[in-house]
């Protein structure tokens, strides 16, 4: 089912107060919709692409402006300011999650062109005393993330790798014991109730949006027209799936891709289905 056409591109799928939040690149916006499909615009950006969004326990919405490498914070007339100097982790900056602790984590250093073997991505932590500090590297195009409903792992999609990665988190929100949770590629994640991971992707070159059980074994299977870029689950009773879609053409090169979704037809939106679990972990 098609909830609301017309998108440039939706990113970051996230279920908030009773709506569907997502960041819309194209027109710089972030929006919630509700399941009338109506849309309101939460917060206009102004930098490039607001790439991913989540909030702080106290409600102020965070947003990650990727190629400016920085994290905006929502105040409550409605400015966005700096919410702290995201300068001296270097290069742009891609997804968020926010602990249910109040830690923040984001990932960047990401290269649409990497030598063959290379992964400059990066995570870094944002404590609740605003330290900055990377907490892990060598990461192949590091996309959504998860924090499992006990704080104690975090798993990011290594896009390039083709695998959801699995961190322990320790008290002081550092990362250890790098695995690989399932080798699956993956895009913008959410996790279920019974542990599994939804996420956009591939089966014999169609845009799927596959769950996935930690070890890999594909558990459903929904059929999308067009490419998938990021998921989650909400709605009364948490089990619907939302998905952001757009008409992205496996073969062409990422930046004509870009440029044809930024400025050509609005073909991006956000489909929904039943889900046999509900919403778990952050976001």
């Amino acid at each position: 089912m098609v909830l609301l056409s017309g998108l440039k591109i939706g990113e970051s799928a996230r279920w908030r107060d009773g709506r569907l939040w997502l960041c819309n690149w194209g027109t710089q916006e972030v929006l919630a919709v509700g399941l009338d499909g109506s849309a309101e615009v939460m917060a206009k950006v102004p930098t490039t692409i607001p790439f991913s969004i989540d909030w702080l326990p106290d409600g102020r919405l965070l947003v990650v402006c990727g190629p400016e490498g920085r994290l905006l914070r929502q105040e409550p007339d409605g400015s966005l300011v700096d919410h702290v100097d995201l300068s001296g982790l270097g290069g742009g900056l891609n997804e968020i999650v926010v602990d249910n602790r109040g830690f923040i984590y984001v990932n960047g250093g990401t290269d649409f062109h990497p030598d063959e073997g290379a992964a400059p991505g990066f995570v870094a932590v944002i404590t609740t005393d605003d330290e900055v500090r990377q907490v892990a590297s060598q990461i192949a195009f590091p996309n959504g993330m998860v924090v499992t409903p006990d704080n104690r792992t975090l798993i990011v999609s290594e896009s390039f790798a083709g695998t959801l990665t699995a961190f322990d988190i320790q008290p002081d929100g550092g990362l250890s014991r790098r695995r690989v949770w399932a080798p699956v590629p993956g895009d913008g994640i959410v996790m279920d109730a019974e542990g599994a991971i939804w996420t956009p992707g591939w089966n014999d070159d169609r845009p799927v949006c596959l769950r996935v059980a930690e070890g890999g074994q594909i558990l459903d299977t929904v059929p999308l027209d067009q490419a998938g870029f990021a998921c989650t689950l909400g709605g009364p009773d948490g089990r619907t799936l939302f998905m952001l879609t757009a008409d992205w053409h496996m073969r062409e090169p990422f930046e004509d891709n870009i440029k044809r979704l930024l400025t050509g037809p609005e073909t991006g939106e956000v489909r929904t289905a039943q889900a046999p679990a509900a919403h778990a972990g952050r976001p």
